[in-house]
């Protein structure tokens, strides 16, 4: 790792709005897949241009394909003040208070049907205001906010009682909630409701979708199987910590927002099964790299049961306890997912081959096309110890 690793400022990079992918393509699977090829003696990247349906023959019997079955909220919620004046809500997570004996938000206790929240525009919104969710053949939904939280910059807000987690609030964001898009996602569809997220999503409780999961169609999926790949399930739900800017020039000092993983007993056994079977171990996106690979920090480096949160930082110089190979997302410039990326295969060669996807007219960001990283791409000193199982 050199020094240019460990300032944000180097992973910058120029991208032309027009390869900021609008609107998915169908079949899901027929989107392009960028293979990145073993490296070579000198500086230029080598990949190959394929297609996600593609994957399938880059995977091997035996290996194991580890997938995030998190279910996006429709967390996006549009409000207006008592003078009426618009406000929008981004649903985040219950509300816990980092230490309960310091003042401020903190002196907020957790609660039921409190809920932290990211509003726009924060600044009009003070404790004890009253907001209004008007939604079609619905009784207006009222939601009082209790306070600011200083460290995300967002609300907690009530709900009603009974929305202790996502799975209780998801009914009533069912009927009043929007499906939170990124930013960058001008145009909006009805479809999005169904094809902003995965074909395995279960667990409710994400404001983002795992994004390279979303290339996964049912047909691909089957085809995986019957090469003898196993399918196996993580959790994390997608928060604050994956699409907050980084804005710390310093990485050695970058801390993330917590999110909230199950890595299950499951889930252990089948990726020691894999190991001691000489299959490879491989990810689909950077949350079920986090899961896997925060979870085995906690652990000292054996992957273990875990619930609850994990906040772990991957960037040049990271060696991975469990994670071999990667399917991912083309990620934001200056973005903690590129930091996890520049991990597995270098930030120069990482921009490199960005580049290279710019010129080539690769799509990029949340409905635009893939890379695939294979074990033997990634950087030696990065990869797991093929001798010590990870379970």
């Amino acid at each position: 790792m050199n020094l240019a690793d460990a300032l944000l400022s180097s992973y910058a990079f120029e991208l032309p709005p027009e390869r900021i992918a609008q609107r998915p393509v169908e079949p899901r699977h027929s989107a392009r897949l960028l293979a990145v090829d073993p490296a070579g003696e000198g500086p230029a990247p080598h990949a190959r241009h394929l297609s996600v349906w593609d994957l399938q023959q880059e995977l091997q019997p035996g290996d194991l394909l580890v997938v995030n079955d998190t279910r996006v909220l429709r967390a996006r919620l549009e409000a207006h003040r008592a003078s009426g004046g618009a406000v929008e809500l981004l649903v985040l997570e219950p509300w816990q208070p980092v230490d309960a004996n310091v003042g401020g938000a903190d002196a907020i206790a957790a609660g039921p049907g409190r809920w932290l929240c990211l509003a726009k525009p924060a600044k009009r919104l003070k404790a004890g205001d009253v907001v209004t969710v008007d939604a079609d053949g619905q009784e207006p939904l009222l939601l009082t906010v209790l306070g600011a939280d200083p460290e995300t910059g967002g609300r907690i807000v009530q709900f009603p009682l009974a929305c202790v987690d996502a799975a209780a609030l998801e009914p009533l964001l069912l009927r009043y909630g929007a499906v939170p898009l990124p930013p960058y996602i001008h145009e909006h569809d009805a479809s999005d409701d169904e094809r902003y997220q995965t074909r395995y999503a279960q667990r409710p409780g994400s404001v983002a979708a795992p994004t390279a999961g979303l290339h996964l169609s049912d047909e691909l999926l089957e085809a995986i199987r019957k090469r003898g790949v196993e399918i196996a399930t993580t959790t994390l739900h997608v928060g604050l910590g994956t699409f907050r800017p980084v804005e710390t020039e310093d990485l050695s000092l970058l801390q993330l927002h917590s999110e909230w993983v199950e890595v299950s007993p499951q889930l252990v056994d089948a990726v020691t099964a894999c190991r001691r079977r000489g299959g490879r171990v491989i990810a689909v996106g950077t949350t079920s790299v986090r899961s896997l690979e925060a979870v085995a920090q906690l652990q000292g480096g054996v992957l273990a049961p875990h619930t609850g949160p994990v906040n772990l930082v991957i960037q040049p110089g990271y060696h991975f306890q469990v994670v071999q190979g990667l399917l991912t997302n083309f990620h934001l410039p200056k973005s903690s997912l590129l930091l996890l990326v520049s991990a597995l295969i270098g930030r120069q060669r990482l921009l490199d081959l960005y580049a290279e996807a710019i010129e080539n007219g690769y799509r990029f960001f949340s409905y635009g096309d893939a890379m695939w990283i294979a074990p033997e791409a990634v950087l030696s000193a990065a990869a797991p110890d093929s001798k010590k199982p990870p379970g």
